[in-house]
């Protein structure tokens, strides 16, 4: 994080003049969406380089203060925006809104879910995204690093060890890693796929007689390093389609891709033009707001 700054949490009680537009759009989709509970859960990560502003225990808080005085018989539309972040957050975090809402969630992603955004993706039994949307992969990363990857090349290393062959190599190679590496690589490799698979089976699949065939399947594409290159890649709507994920297109209602993409706008706008750099807030306008006040 950059020196000589401060994270500043606020909740709102006088909003800005941005504020303001951007919970009267947010009330419009809460009508529109026949008053359907709706939460933004927005990352500044875009402009807000240098920040730790992905998915973390804090956030749960936030998403308390969010779901206080809620209607919890009408669901939950959650409009995500993310980067991805802590997997034992996520887990907590879903934990949360299934007790809050049951299964009864949909989540809109108008631009961006990466990592453990996409895996809170995987709990709602719809997804709304558009043309311009993409989920990521979920493999996990432990210190930058593939966890596959490292779990391929030790395997490498294993039969050919066990052929006397490029002993050297492998005796210097495998000096870059502390012990128990490998095991804390599978290990959050299983946590990473035990959840979405139990998240999958347990809302979008769960009438679904075919659920565990189409979910190891989505699963490997999801998070196969062989298959996306990239933990960074940008997997689009017809791929998701094409893996049996609920996705519902944006494009087909044009009020709904109206609301929803003005209010994506005016996140951004208020990430660019202000030192925010997460929000969560309500379409009741309860708002809570993570500012980074520079050489204050």
């Amino acid at each position: 994080m950059p020196s000589g700054t401060d994270l500043i949490l606020e909740i709102q009680n006088a909003p800005s003049a941005v504020d303001y537009v951007r919970r009267k759009y947010l009330a419009a989709l809460h009508k529109k969406r026949d008053e359907r509970n709706i939460i933004s859960y927005y990352s500044g990560y875009l402009t807000k380089k240098g920040y730790d502003t992905g998915i973390q225990d804090s956030d749960k808080d936030l998403l308390m203060s969010a779901v206080h005085q809620l209607d919890r018989e009408r669901g939950l539309d959650l409009i995500l925006h993310t980067e991805g972040g802590n997997i034992a957050a996520t887990e907590s975090i879903v934990d949360y809104l299934f007790k809050m809402f049951g299964c009864d969630i949909k989540v809109f992603v108008p631009q961006i879910a990466m990592s453990a955004g996409t895996l809170i993706a995987c709990t709602a039994n719809e997804i709304f995204m558009g043309q311009q949307s993409n989920l990521g992969p979920i493999d996990p990363h432990i210190n930058g690093i593939a966890a596959k990857r490292v779990i391929e090349k030790y395997k490498n290393a294993k039969e050919d060890l066990a052929q006397n062959i490029n002993v050297q190599y492998w005796q210097i190679e495998l000096r870059k890693y502390p012990p128990t590496y490998l095991e804390i690589c599978q290990d959050a490799v299983n946590w990473s796929e035990t959840l979405a698979r139990e998240w999958l089976k347990r809302n979008m699949f769960k009438e679904d007689s075919q659920a565990d065939e189409k979910i190891t399947g989505l699963l490997k594409s999801l998070t196969e390093t062989e298959e996306n290159f990239s933990h960074g890649r940008h997997i689009h709507v017809d791929k998701l389609k094409s893996l049996a994920l609920n996705i519902s297109c944006l494009e087909d209602d044009q009020d709904l891709q109206d609301l929803v993409l003005t209010l994506h706008h005016l996140y951004m706008y208020s990430f660019a033009n202000t030192d925010a750099i997460k929000i969560i807030e309500n379409h009741l306008g309860k708002a809570t707001i993570l500012h980074a006040e520079i050489g204050r």
